[in-house]
């Protein structure tokens, strides 16, 4: 959202995209206690900004931003 911003881009959002959750079960022990599961889950959080009329500038530093890890941008053009 900053680097819109900072290139003058009109922005709507963000808008809050439902939560996906994946959940998985495993057993503690291989053998003797196969009753005995540990369950985890990971949670997905989207958002979707959307930029009126971006210039060719915003899109190439959109396309450039170095992120952190476990987070990842999509630029679709509409």
């Amino acid at each position: 959202m900053d680097t819109a911003l900072r290139h003058n881009a009109k922005i709507v959002g963000p808008v809050p995209l439902p939560t996906e959750t994946k959940k998985y079960t495993v057993n503690r022990s291989p053998f003797i206690y196969k009753n005995s599961r540990e369950q985890f889950e990971i949670r997905i959080h989207k958002r979707m900004l959307d930029i009126l009329n971006p210039d060719q500038k915003t899109i190439e530093s959109l396309t450039n931003l170095n992120l952190p890890s476990g987070v990842d941008i999509e630029v679709t053009m509409k």
